[in-house]
């Protein structure tokens, strides 16, 4: 369960006040994956790291009673100064999971070799999208959040992926941002669709991305 209390955040761009999130008040439903749909610039991924707990809401708060992944696809979380290795030690650490079996997990699956244990900072954008995909995935979390990315890479390397994220998502909820309404049907059960601040839940995801469509239209 994930629920918002009175949820606001905005920020000033061009010396304008923009509200992406205006006065918040859901409860998300658990062991279902929601895509969550809206416009570029909705504020789909600033809802997101609300989520998660890499920003501050204006106003209001998230409670929610599992664990919750970092954004899938927001590489900010990882310090680019540190190796590979190093920032998955760290986070191994912060999440009280086993660290040499979360490195060996990240380490195989990546299949970054030396670059694992070079810093982040000397990765392409790539490189980075693997490590933070394969850190999320190594850590059973009750809800995944996914922002653009649910494979990166090879053909090979996008079917490894997409099987495993594919795994997760049987036994966890996930939230999920992408334009891809395929990969949308493929991994989500229903939708949420955030406009102009607000946001509306839809238990059937044909609908949700109906809505989401005409709104684009």
């Amino acid at each position: 369960m994930i629920r918002f209390d009175n949820l606001s955040k905005g920020f000033w761009v061009n010396g304008n006040y923009k509200t992406v999130i205006d006065n918040l008040n859901m409860t998300l439903p658990t062991g279902s994956s929601l895509a969550l749909l809206g416009r570029n610039g909705a504020g789909k991924s600033t809802l997101l790291q609300m989520i998660a707990g890499t920003i501050r809401p204006d106003h209001g708060q998230i409670v929610s009673d599992g664990s919750i992944s970092w954004p899938v696809g927001f590489g900010g979380s990882f310090h680019r100064e540190l190796t590979g290795a190093q920032n998955v030690r760290f986070i191994a650490r912060i999440y009280g999971v086993d660290t040499d079996g979360l490195l060996a997990f990240v380490e195989d699956f990546t299949e970054l070799g030396p670059h694992f244990h070079m810093p982040v900072r000397s990765y392409s954008s790539g490189m980075k999208a693997r490590l933070v995909f394969g850190a999320s995935m190594g850590i059973r979390f009750d809800t995944y959040l996914v922002d653009e990315v649910t494979a990166v890479g090879d053909a090979v390397f996008k079917r490894k992926s997409r099987a495993i994220f594919r795994k997760r998502v049987k036994t966890s909820s996930a939230i999920m941002v992408n334009h891809n309404m395929r990969e949308i049907r493929e991994f989500c059960d229903s939708g949420v669709v955030l406009e102009k601040g607000r946001l509306f839940y839809f238990e059937d995801l044909e609908e949700a991305i109906d809505t989401h469509e005409a709104l684009m239209a």
